[in-house]
Parts: C-alpha cells; structure tokens; sequence
C-alpha cells in the first residue's frame, strides 16, 4: 500500500476539472503543480453556465458550494415554450444532486472560475501561469517533464486536464479527436428580464433551439443553436447582427434580451463537438479528466458536471492507498465510462434528432432516463 501524501502531481489544465482535483488532492496533502496556458486563467472567458445538482454536489465537495450559491440562481423547473413565447409546458427538474442542494443553479462562468481560481490558491497548490508541458519522458516510477519555459519537473502523476483538444492526449499516443455533431451555438450574456426565474427552452423557429438561463439576480445566458456554418465564412465584427438576426424572430422574454445583443466581441460562436475516448484514460503515470476525455453537446447541460465529477472519483481512487497503477487507473475508466457514455449518447441523439427533422422523438423520455441515472452516485 502506498503513501501518497509523499508524491507530487502535475496537474496540466486549469479548467473545471484541474481545479477540482487539484483542490482535492492538496486537501489530502499531496504536493500539486498546477500549469494552465492562457495567462489570464481563462478568469474572464465564457457567458453563462447551468449546473446541475450533481455538479453541486461536488463543489459542495471542494468547499465552495456557499460561494457558488451566493453567486448563482437556483431553481428547480424547466419550461417549454413555443417561438412565439407561449408556455407549452413546465417540469419539474430532477434533483441529481439530492434533495438537499436545488435541481438546477445557473451562473456566470467567469464566477465560477473566479471561486475555483481562488480554492486552488487557498489550497496550497502550485500555479504557474502561461504554462505548458513540452515534453513529458515516461519510466516505471513517474515522469520527467520539460516545460515551455525551460523549467523542468519529476512527478509520480501527471494528469491532463488540457481540453478538448488536448495536447498533452496526442503526446502519451491515445487516440481519439473531437468531431462536430453539424450543429453550433451563439451564446451572450445579459441582463435578467423581469419574471425569468428558470431556464426556458424553444424547439423550432428559425433556429433548432432558442434558450435562456438566469445566472444571477441581474444576469442571463441567452443561447441560439442552429446548423453549423463554416466558421471562416463569419467575420467576427457580425457575431451580433448574425445572433440578433436568429433570436429576433423569437417572442415571450426574447425581445427584451435582443436588446442587448449588440456588441460582437460580447458573442460567442462554437460548434458542438463530440469526444468519448475508449479503452482506457492513461498511459502509464499519465491520465485524462474532463474534456480531455470526453465532451458532449450542452443539450441536457452535463459537460461540466461530468468533468467535476470525473475530479472527485480520481482523486478518491489516488488517496485511497491502493498503488497508483494500471489496475487503478483501469477502474477509474471502468467506473466513469458508463456513466459519461449515458451522457455523451444522449446528448448526441437529441440534437440528431432535430437535425434529422425527427417529429415524433422522445426527447424528454430520454433526458429523464439520464437524469435519473445522475440521480446515482458516481
């Protein structure tokens, strides 16, 4: 059995999962080296997030849930109304978090990092910002690692939360690229229209999905999802005319939020992807968490909290003193990859199916069949 308060691990990545794990292995006292590329720490990229309970469930984990709850707007229905504003229909969300966290909470994202940013410090890790690792060397005990800025490191672990499209997943040979599903997203932050307390859902119009969270008291993610374009064929100066032109055809809460839509560089456009990596998530000292292993489209808003999810079984399996090795990491894969493919798959089939024009598709069946199977823990 071994002691794993005296390893070091590299962590590469400070997204969601980077920050969750690392956070979780220094709370167990293992030294941690966190690198993330961008300088800024992505603190101030992104519109809105929805989180789920079971992503509540494991910030709550990491310590953060108060700040996350002062900071967010939790509600606990989803509505469905048609393109001219008309509410068809209300459900109540499912609580896959428990009955004692809210259904659903959204958030600015740029908050949510901001609350990781500073539980990743207060932690004690190591961050070194503007990082990447430039060549990682592999032996039985660990891995030697040359970083971009000539530095190098020894570690028992190092594990790749770069992304979807990671580099440090090309390096160590595991196959796998994201793919585009055909569809893409115009997101914008606003502010919060009176009587908007839950995220509404159009399916149909001029676009395939029109929709809103509140994220705060004052602020919302607006989102437009439509048949993905070439993306060189939009100059980014019309990201606002082009998302103002698809969410203007819109009524009920939507002519108050197209107000808004003016500044382009407040626009964001991305195709939706689709990544699950098979067979395993490691080699050797070297294993994936989050979108670096998987990611899916944002249909039933799971990407993040299968990411953080991810964080907290990994750091369970290395600080419960089994030895860090293949048979480890091969159960880490074995219990997250169910799981994630449940969400991967649905959330694939549901925008599928809109693209295929499939009328009589039961699209809420299947989202409540997922749901119900986060309801366990993972």
């Amino acid at each position: 059995m071994a002691d794993s308060t005296a390893r070091k691990i590299l962590v590469v990545g400070g997204g969601a999962s980077g920050n969750a794990v690392a956070i979780l292995l220094r709370r167990a006292g293992i030294a941690v080296d966190l690198i993330e590329a961008r300088p800024d720490w992505n603190a101030t990229t992104g519109s809105g997030i929805t989180l789920q309970g079971n992503a509540l469930r494991v910030l709550r984990e990491l310590g953060v849930w108060e700040r996350v709850s002062a900071s967010g707007f939790p509600f606990g229905t989803l509505g469905i109304t048609a393109p001219d504003g008309t509410v068809l229909h209300v459900a109540e969300d499912i609580k896959t978090g428990g009955d004692d966290l809210p259904a659903t909470l959204g958030m600015q994202r740029p908050q949510l990092q901001q609350i990781l940013i500073d539980a990743v410090r207060a932690s004690g890790a190591t961050v070194r910002l503007g990082t990447t690792p430039e060549t990682l060397e592999q032996d039985a005990d660990g891995v030697s690692v040359r970083f971009s800025d000539g530095t190098e490191g020894r570690y028992d672990l190092v594990i790749a939360a770069d992304g979807l499209n990671s580099a440090t997943r090309a390096a160590i040979g595991i196959p796998g690229k994201p793919e585009p599903t055909g569809m893409a997203i115009w997101r914008i932050a606003a502010p919060r229209p009176e009587g908007v307390e839950r995220t509404d859902l159009t399916y149909g119009g001029p676009a395939y999905i029109a929709g809103y969270t509140p994220t705060s008291e004052d602020t919302i993610y607006a989102f437009v999802v439509e048949g993905s374009r070439d993306r060189a064929s939009i100059d980014p100066a019309d990201h606002a005319d082009e998302m103002r032109r698809l969410a203007q055809e819109y009524g009920g809460a939507w002519p108050e939020i197209t107000k808004h839509i003016t500044d382009p560089e407040k626009v964001n456009y991305t195709w939706f992807q689709r990544l699950l990596v098979e067979g395993s998530w490691h080699r050797g000292r070297v294993v994936l968490v989050g979108d670096a292993a998987h990611c899916c489209p944002p249909t039933i808003a799971q990407g993040a909290a299968m990411s953080l999810e991810d964080a907290s079984v990994l750091a369970e399996l290395l600080t419960s003193g089994r030895d860090w090795d293949d048979e480890l990491f091969q159960s880490y894969y074995e219990r997250r990859n169910p799981r994630v493919r449940a969400v991967v798959e649905a959330s694939v089939q549901i925008g599928q199916w809109q693209l295929d024009n499939v009328r009589d598709a039961d699209a809420p069946g299947l989202i409540i069949r997922t749901m119900n199977l986060l309801k366990e823990l993972p």
